[in-house]
């Protein structure tokens, strides 16, 4: 074949966006918790689904931290003296390839709010992933039509890591209804 013939497939593959993500732990319970597979899983899906429009090399740090920390981060930056499950810091323009910015974990928070909504603490982290990523690339619940094309773009992350919805209304129990 003469040079100048058709491209390869794996030319397009490379001219489209990459997420690196870097996970860096400031609290050891999450090493027994959680691998960072399923973070990464987590945050590259959101890749999938809502691709930003630049093409290129995008890097996301998660990072995994406690209460203590999380309470502090959230008073520093959000004048809120309590811990919270995620924050999300925008490193800058989320349009253009580079580094998007930090989606921040609690321990003990992420791990309550999992135990008391009786979901999986891995589905429940991935889900907080999904969430802060998302926020980095422009997304945002602030009125009601952000919330819900938000939560669809976040429904949709999660089914593609076979992750229930974390939004349906759930069926009763069988003692539930006899109650």
């Amino acid at each position: 074949m003469a040079e100048g013939g058709p491209r390869r497939k794996s030319t397009a593959r490379a001219s489209s966006s990459k997420l690196e993500v870097d996970v860096v732990c400031h609290a050891e319970v999450w090493h027994a918790a959680l691998s960072d597979a399923t973070l990464k899983s987590a945050a590259r899906a959101v890749f999938v689904i809502a691709p930003p429009t630049a093409h290129g090399a995008y890097e996301v740090t998660v990072l995994l931290t406690d209460d203590a920390e999380m309470r502090d981060l959230n008073r520093a930056w959000r004048r809120k003296d309590a811990p919270t499950n995620v924050l999300s810091f925008s490193a800058g323009d989320h349009t253009a390839p580079g580094r998007l910015g930090d989606v921040v974990l609690a321990y003990e928070t992420v791990s309550n709010e999992a135990r008391n909504a009786g979901i999986a603490f891995a589905d429940h982290v991935s889900h907080l992933v999904i969430h802060g990523l998302l926020h980095l690339l422009g997304f945002d619940h602030m009125n009601d039509d952000e919330a819900e094309r938000m939560e669809s773009l976040e429904r949709t992350a999660l089914a593609r890591l076979g992750i229930a919805d974390p939004y349906s209304e759930q069926e009763p129990t069988p003692a539930e209804v006899s109650l």
